[in-house]
């Protein structure tokens, strides 16, 4: 990736993190990075009206300018607009975190997120990415996707750390536990990746691509639930593919 477009993001991201006025001098130390380098990028987002400063050496902020840019281009996403209604109804159903996922090749990225009531609840944002694909039921939901040969690649360099005493670490054991989930149609994340959080995911294919729904939650209340959690993320993965099928 250009340095100059990581760097502008770096610097967008970095406001979200502090939530204060950044000088120049401040960027550059918590970017770690040429102050010429942060002169740069910040004129041009000064220039473009992105950032504007507070007052001479009173540091820079952001504008409203990206929000209300953000909200034109979240509101015409073409595949939100389809899984809003059923995500956000599950979520209300079973008051567990909802999230939507798009599959990239060995990488699957949050494009939507709803939460619960809860305050004990999944932590996850728009645009964190699937971690750990051998210990999540997204990441299993990605590599049931791969044809065999992709899969089989992966599995020859895949690194299986125990994240708990639940983690799937034998290239075997992996294979059957997705190959079983593959023909249930979904697939389960019980302790694998957080001791006491249990994530169920399916999937479904749009214009070619993958996308993957999954809920998740504290393991006790999950476990009371399962039958119809597990329902619901069937039925809503069935609706959405037919909603692709038919744009």
């Amino acid at each position: 990736m250009s340095k100059i477009v990581d760097r502008t993001l770096d610097m967008l991201e970095l406001f979200g993190r502090e939530k204060r006025p950044l000088s120049l001098s401040d960027v550059a130390r918590l970017l770690r990075i040429p102050v010429s380098s942060c002169h740069d990028v910040l004129q041009a987002l000064q220039a473009r009206g992105y950032l504007y400063e507070i007052a001479p050496r009173a540091g820079y902020y952001p504008t409203a300018r990206l929000q209300r840019l953000g909200k034109e281009i979240s509101d015409h996403d073409p595949v939100a607009a389809r899984a809003d209604v059923l995500l956000r109804s599950m979520r209300d159903s079973l008051d567990e975190t909802v999230l939507l996922a798009k599959v990239n090749d060995l990488q699957a990225t949050y494009l939507l997120v709803f939460e619960p009531t809860h305050p004990l609840r999944f932590l996850a944002k728009v645009g964190d990415n699937v971690r750990s694909l051998h210990a999540t039921s997204g990441g299993k939901a990605l590599l049931a996707s791969l044809d065999e040969a992709s899969f089989d690649a992966y599995l020859k360099v895949a690194k299986l750390a125990p994240m708990t005493k639940m983690t799937i670490t034998t290239r075997s054991a992996l294979r059957d536990d997705i190959e079983a989930a593959r023909r249930r149609g979904w697939f389960i994340n019980a302790d694998e990746s957080e001791e006491g959080v249990t994530t169920l995911s399916a999937s479904f294919r749009w214009s070619a691509s993958v996308y993957i729904v999954t809920i998740a939650g504290p393991t006790p209340r999950l476990n009371e639930r399962m039958d119809n959690a597990v329902g619901m993320l069937r039925h809503v993965c069935e609706l959405l593919a037919m909603r692709a099928d038919a744009a």
